[in-house]
């Protein structure tokens, strides 16, 4: 059971109250943002210099951003402040990893709420900073990933009962996850990039174990990936079925990320639109990867397209998802703000 009569936070009520005056704005990508850096093994664990905090590990770290958090704080705190000076009024932390289970590839497992602690709290340093520069309320995002396993599919194409993962391991792991990033100052929680519901539907119930111990409801955000030209998750599910999966959560956003770009989540977010009570999130790819998994589309570009939703009154969240950068981010920013957030249906 969920319990949806928690008090709600003020940032819950100051989001609700953004939200009916404009259409908000998401940041870009965190990875596009960290692969620029060309950060060595040894940045990555801490021992190249200039860190405090030092990671031993007999397994290699290069490719676990999350673990930045810890051993180049100021580098991930500085992404943030770009995304908000950029015009973001959400940033993600960079914990889209951050669960036992995904960590559980570098062994560090032991890490996870620390992870998203100083996650959320190097997130909320970057926000204090740019609310400071301009006035602006920016909000911190708990960034709640997928994990690498799903629950409703076997990855032993010979044994199609089995499951390398339940739903209650997921729910201790998306528990000890959000913990951490209500104890680092979340303002929201982001359940992102979900591909099967039924992890995310784990990660709901995580959520609201939590906020019944914190003793108030955070908004949460919940987006699907439709992953090909079927128009379906992963999972099977389509869009409509997927926010009829989710809709008991009540959730403040409800919406689609990654995969593909603006022009291809376009006639799925319509269907979204369609259906869902609540408000529409949508944060495209910088178009589809290249031959070398690069991302061409440019911030005008993916400006254009994600302004059209807003042109035809789907959208009430936008933002940017892989290739995307601060300039993409200052590019969708204006190209929104002529337009009207959308309707919530009654």
């Amino acid at each position: 059971m969920i319990n949806l009569r928690l008090p709600r936070t003020e940032a819950f009520a100051r989001l609700e109250a953004l939200s009916r005056e404009r259409i908000l704005i998401l940041d870009g990508a965190m990875g596009t943002q960290i692969q620029s850096l060309g950060l060595s093994e040894e940045d990555y664990t801490g021992c190249g210099g200039g860190c405090a905090c030092h990671i031993h590990s007999d397994k290699p770290q290069k490719g676990n951003n999350d673990l930045l958090i810890l051993t180049q704080p100021e580098a991930i705190e500085e992404i943030h402040l770009r995304y908000a000076r950029a015009g973001a009024d959400i940033v993600e932390t960079n914990t889209f990893s951050s669960t036992t289970i995904a960590q559980a590839d570098y062994g560090m497992e032991d890490k996870v709420f620390e992870l998203n602690r100083e996650g959320a709290r190097l997130a909320r340093r970057a926000m204090d900073r740019a609310e400071a520069e301009d006035g602006r309320a920016r909000f911190v995002a708990g960034a709640v990933g997928p994990t690498n396993r799903t629950a409703s599919i076997s990855p032993d194409v010979n044994d199609p009962g089995y499951r390398a993962v339940t739903f209650d391991d997921l729910r201790r792991a998306y528990g000890e996850q959000v913990r951490g990033l209500i104890a680092g100052g979340s303002d929201l929680i982001l359940i992102e990039t979900i591909f099967d519901t039924l992890n995310a539907k784990a990660a709901i119930f995580a959520c609201f174990e939590a906020f019944a111990e914190h003793g108030a409801r955070l908004p949460v955000m919940i987006s699907g990936t439709i992953t090909d030209a079927s128009g379906r998750t992963l999972s099977g599910q389509t869009p409509t079925a997927f926010w009829y999966s989710v809709q008991h959560a009540q959730p403040f956003t409800v919406g689609l990320n990654c995969a593909l770009g603006a022009a291809a989540m376009r006639p799925h977010l319509a269907e979204l639109s369609a259906v869902a009570d609540t408000r529409i999130c949508a944060y495209p790819n910088a178009g589809l990867p290249n031959a070398f998994g690069q991302y061409d589309e440019g911030p005008e570009d993916t400006a254009r397209q994600v302004a059209d939703f807003a042109r035809e009154g789907l959208v009430n969240v936008v933002g940017g998802c892989c290739g995307t950068t601060p300039e993409h981010i200052r590019a969708i920013a204006e190209a929104v703000r002529p337009f009207a957030p959308r309707k919530i249906p009654a």
